[in-house]
């Protein structure tokens, strides 16, 4: 009953925030007056506000923009020796510099490093940090992009990145940081810019318990579904989420933005029905993947007839369940669990959310953009069955829009499974492998499914430090990231130019029940067609086993 209560606290306060939030969203993007801080920034980097982008040129924005952030990330670990609060910590070591730098740059937030002992508070603060913000807008930007290719009508012209990352930072995501900062604070998150303290432990061994400042950090990793911890044990730490109040806030925080930017999808279309209909896939697809992860470690017979193995006593079965649920539907990744210690289904269960192509609700922008890629994919299926042209949101989906769809839907599972295995394949591979056998396999699959899907979170058995793995997780959030979003804006490039087609007769009704469930099968069928044997080697088979 406490699991349940926690359960529809968590909706409650998503439903109360739906609304105002998705309004607020929608009239940032479409606001024409500019903030004078956003004034200043325009100013200083030389950009002209009121002009608008080309497809191709917005892309190359979004491109360059990140990839200036990765060069500068790299350079801020290279140098850590000499920044202030680096606490004697050194350089980090090149290829974990790269790793992480793609990692935070992507919104993966892959770690391979213990964060307390290898990064300084500087390159927490200035470079880690700062990259939550400035990625988080950039899937935002991508989203509405998309969205005003349906939107616009004859014309070339998605809008100008610029603008669209800085009010997303402006005016969504510092605002709503700053505030849940400071209630994380008083949920007990630690504040402090100490290396650590002190301490004698009970069998009298002094030792240093880390310290950092967590609770302004915490608050974007999990609102800009991030991930990325300050700590090693990431959201199970009590530092970083110390008690069940503080881990609904920061579950509430990592599906606020994905869940009410369906209201603002359907704000700028022009009808609330569209996104109240993808936002039912969503939640549909939340709920029963939560049903399998929580009644799966309900039911396993460990501790008392359930497997508290790897939870945190404070949360127990319900509220990590919930956690994980939330945080592989997101791309977020953070953990106030340890997922490798899972059950075979539970375990499953969170790897099936991720390979869902994280649309349950998705990430900070991604989630928005991936599910109407799949409303695409599901309207054509739907117009080849009866024979007539698709449409939606009165667009036509011919050969190259449909084209575009299926670029950024087979991007990530041809990075899973070509990275998968050729992992299993080297022999050097099973000497980063914990366990062998079915939950070798589960371990390494979810690696490559995280890092593709830009999650972040992992099974813990996996060691992952040597070159091979640090270049090729590397290269799987560059392209896992990358792909998809060019070919998303091409797709809203080639909307933006077509004229509105009136609806007709045989054209199918969206933002209905039946369109929901529409675009639910699809995404499900999309999974078990790509991933099933996959997963029938590695999860199922450990639990059937």
């Amino acid at each position: 009953m406490a699991g349940v209560l926690q359960v529809l606290v968590l909706l409650v306060l998503l439903a109360a925030a739906w609304r105002p939030l998705g309004d607020w969203m929608a009239r940032v993007y479409t606001e024409e007056r500019d903030w004078r801080l956003e004034r200043g920034l325009y100013r200083l980097v030389r950009v002209d506000p009121r002009s608008e982008q080309r497809a191709s040129t917005y892309a190359v924005a979004i491109l360059m923009f990140s990839f200036a952030g990765i060069v500068l990330l790299y350079l801020l670990q290279r140098l850590q020796s000499f920044l202030p609060f680096a606490f004697e910590r050194g350089a980090v070591d090149p290829g974990i510099a790269f790793n992480t730098a793609i990692s935070f740059v992507t919104n993966t937030n892959w770690q391979s490093y213990v964060p307390e002992t290898t990064m300084g508070h500087a390159v927490q603060m200035v470079g880690l940090t700062v990259q939550n913000f400035a990625s988080a807008a950039v899937g935002m930007a991508v989203a509405v992009a998309l969205v005003r290719g349906f939107v616009r009508a004859r014309t070339d012209r998605l809008g100008n990145a610029w603008v669209d990352i800085v009010r997303g930072c402006t005016r969504v995501l510092l605002p709503i940081a700053a505030v849940a900062a400071v209630a994380l604070v008083a949920t007990g998150v630690v504040m402090s810019l100490r290396s650590g303290v002190d301490v004698i432990g009970a069998d009298g061994r002094p030792s240093t318990i880390a310290l950092a400042p967590a609770a302004s950090q915490e608050s974007i990793k999990e609102l800009g579904t991030n991930g990325g911890g300050i700590v090693n044990a990431n959201s199970a730490h009590p530092f970083e989420n110390p008690n069940p109040v503080s881990d609904i806030l920061e579950i509430f925080l990592l599906l606020v933005i994905p869940v009410s930017l369906t209201r603002t999808f359907g704000r700028l279309v022009g009808s609330t029905r569209q996104g109240v209909s993808l936002l039912a896939v969503m939640a549909g697809l939340w709920g029963a993947m939560l049903a399998v992860t929580w009644t799966a470690e309900a039911r396993s017979a460990a501790f008392a007839g359930a497997n508290l193995e790897g939870k945190e006593v404070r949360f127990g079965i319900p509220a990590s369940a919930l956690f994980a649920t939330s945080t592989t539907g997101t791309s977020t990744g953070a953990v106030n669990s340890l997922h490798d210690s899972f059950s075979a289904f539970g375990g499953g269960g969170a790897m099936l959310t991720m390979l869902f192509s994280e649309m349950t609700p998705g990430g900070v922008g991604t989630g928005l953009y991936s599910i109407l890629i799949i409303a695409v994919v599901a309207v054509f299926l739907a117009g080849l069955m009866v024979g007539r042209t698709p449409e939606y949101l009165g667009k036509r989906l011919g050969r190259r829009e449909v084209t575009c769809a299926v670029v950024v839907v087979l991007t990530m599972p041809a990075l899973v499974l070509l990275g998968t295995g050729l992992a299993i394949a080297l022999p050097s591979t099973a000497e980063a492998m914990t366990n062998s056998g079915p939950h070798g396999l589960s371990e390494v699959l979810y690696a490559y499914a995280s890092a593709a899907n830009n999650n972040g979170s992992a099974f813990g058995g996996l060691t992952v430090t040597s070159n091979f793995f640090q270049t090729t997780l590397g290269v799987a959030m560059l392209l896992g990231r990358f792909l998809p979003i060019v070919a998303v804006l091409a797709l809203a490039g080639l909307l933006a130019r077509q004229p509105r087609v009136s609806p007709g007769p045989g054209t199918l009704s969206t933002g209905t029940p039946l369109f929901s469930v529409l675009v639910a099968g699809t995404i499900v069928l999309v999974a078990a067609i790509t991933f099933l044997p996959a997963l029938a080697l590695s999860p199922l088979a450990e639990g059937l086993a």
